[in-house]
């Protein structure tokens, strides 16, 4: 019996995905729930499952489109041997001389077990990405690997993935932290297993043979090529060059002496000989000593897909902001009798950005063009409040989303913040969790800012921006007190939303926080 596996939906709003790569192969025996491929979207990479076990007979192939629902694979049941999977190429270590080399090199003689060394390359990711970023090694130079275990993280513009071992062996790194590598470069090799480490056997610039293996100093092995001290990597070299600085002066720290991105950003220019001053010179204004230091990095995927989106809401909105501002004193004297009691209660404690939620769902109802989106000639209304919330990760602002927060209890909606919000910080947040929203929250006041324009989290018409409370003197019935206050700023997609429609609506969330009991009431 034959089951199909289709491209499962991902989101609502993604229509296709690329088959990145295969995990198992055409003819193998795969178990239920075992991962068999890796689907990608315009927003991330996911994994595609066995829905049964049997024998796998592949359709699509890698770098394919394919539309949600799609045929992707059947899986034919029966527990018949398996089809042996294709072995990768092993580059065995030959016996046959060297060529002449215009650098050092390091013959690897064959391990007495019998094992070979297997490339393991970038692959493909998607049909539109022609580069990656080696990120971070999960395992180092050296190590012990397993078949199948993650051993370094790579990022595109898109997503961030892993690269995994493609058996069992020691790893030898080739790329470096930090490298930017096409599409099918060698990232690292992985020697044969019960192999141990294999010694290289640095030569001089001559015709070498495989035969000769007297010791001669040590070296990095990475795809046969020996990283003799003072060598720096692709990375440093680049950086070494734009400085001026010559890698003979420079210290290595990594693996035997070799120069690393790090050594190489930290390095300096020679400064240039004294010129001996004649006794006509005139006398130049005094420069303070001290070191003057640049530091370059290239931008990350996320940040770089950050940047593009946001540029485009600019050029294709019509982005307004308007202010008002907040006396928090209320909600911080409500926040101050219960919050224990809250705490006791729902297990979560009691902030500030459960109340602006919900006052930002109730104003949405009073004006439901804050809530809507433009879709070609279309506004799109929503009746319901899907909440995205602003969140600071380690890799950059994302932006996950509390479903029917309109509905949502403050107790409820706490939750949801604290759930999302570590996932944010984990770098776990699935595509659902972060697609869909209709308006969006964000916080600067946490990092201290009194006053900022957001900006829109596209295809979304307005945004809210709190900021950080200030005691300031303000007349209250004809009298001057001081009040905790915060400045309010809603930016807003003007071909949608009117002047009038967006003071109001802040107009009406300043109301709600400034008298807390209408959030209970619903007036």
């Amino acid at each position: 019996m034959s089951l199909a596996i289709k491209v499962p939906t991902v989101g609502e709003s993604i229509t296709e995905v690329t088959l990145s790569s295969w995990i198992k192969k055409d003819g193998d025996h795969v178990e239920m729930d075992e991962v068999i491929a890796e689907l990608e979207s315009d927003k991330a990479t996911f994994e595609l499952t066995a829905e049964k076990a049997g024998t796998l007979h592949t359709v699509a192939k890698e770098g394919d489109t394919l539309a949600i629902g799609a045929l992707v694979a059947n899986i034919e049941e029966g527990a018949g041997a398996a089809t042996p999977a294709a072995q990768p190429e092993v580059v065995a270590n030959a016996a046959a001389p060297a060529p002449v080399v215009a650098a050092p090199v390091a013959i690897t003689p064959a391990p007495a077990s019998g094992g070979g060394s297997l490339e393991i390359k970038v692959p493909t990711v998607g049909e539109s990405i022609t580069e990656v970023t080696l990120s971070r090694w999960i395992k180092k130079d050296g190590d012990a690997v397993e078949m199948d275990e993650a051993i370094a993280e790579l990022e595109s513009d898109k997503a961030t993935f892993e690269l995994t071992a493609e058996k069992a062996g020691t790893l030898k790194t080739i790329a470096q932290e930090g490298d930017v590598l096409p599409i099918g470069a060698v990232v690292c090799t992985i020697e044969g297993a019960g192999a141990g480490k294999a010694a290289s056997i640095p030569v001089t610039p001559a015709v070498v043979s495989a035969t000769d293996e007297s010791p001669r100093g040590g070296g990095n092995v990475s795809g046969g090529v020996t990283y003799a001290s003072g060598t720096p990597s692709p990375a440093a070299a680049k950086i070494l060059a734009e400085k001026g600085v010559d890698p003979k002066g420079v210290n290595g720290t990594g693996v035997d002496g070799r120069i690393t991105k790090g050594d190489a950003l930290g390095a300096q220019a020679a400064s240039p000989k004294p010129v001996a001053e004649s006794p006509k010179a005139v006398a130049s204004a005094p420069v303070a000593a001290g070191e003057r230091s640049e530091k370059r990095e290239k931008m990350t995927s996320l940040r770089k897909t950050v940047a593009k989106r946001l540029v485009a809401v600019k050029n294709e909105t019509a982005m307004l902001t308007t202010f008002n501002e907040v006396d928090m004193q209320p909600i911080m004297e409500l926040r101050g009798k219960y919050k224990d009691k809250f705490k006791e209660k729902h297990g979560v404690g009691l902030g500030f950005m459960s109340f602006f939620t919900k006052a930002v769902t109730e104003a949405l109802k009073d004006w439901p063009a804050v809530n809507a989106r433009i879709e070609g000639e279309e506004i799109v209304y929503s009746n319901y409040a899907d909440v995205s919330i602003a969140v600071s990760a380690p890799k950059g602002l994302v932006v996950p989303v509390i479903r029917n927060a309109d509905s949502l209890s403050l107790a409820e909606i706490e939750k949801a913040i604290v759930v999302l919000a570590g996932k944010a910080r984990e770098n776990k947040l699935t595509i659902p969790e972060m697609t869909g929203g209709t308006f969006t929250i964000t916080n600067g006041g946490v990092f201290g800012s009194m006053m900022s324009t957001p900006i829109l989290n596209s295809p979304q018409s307005a945004i809210l921006g709190m900021h950080n409370i200030i005691e300031r003197p303000v007349a209250v019935n004809g009298q001057v007190v001081i009040r905790p206050m915060m400045y309010l700023a809603l930016s807003y997609d003007h071909r949608i939303i009117d002047g009038r429609e967006s003071v109001s609506f802040l107009v009406r969330v300043k109301q709600l926080l400034e008298d807390p009991a209408r959030l209970l009431l619903g007036v």
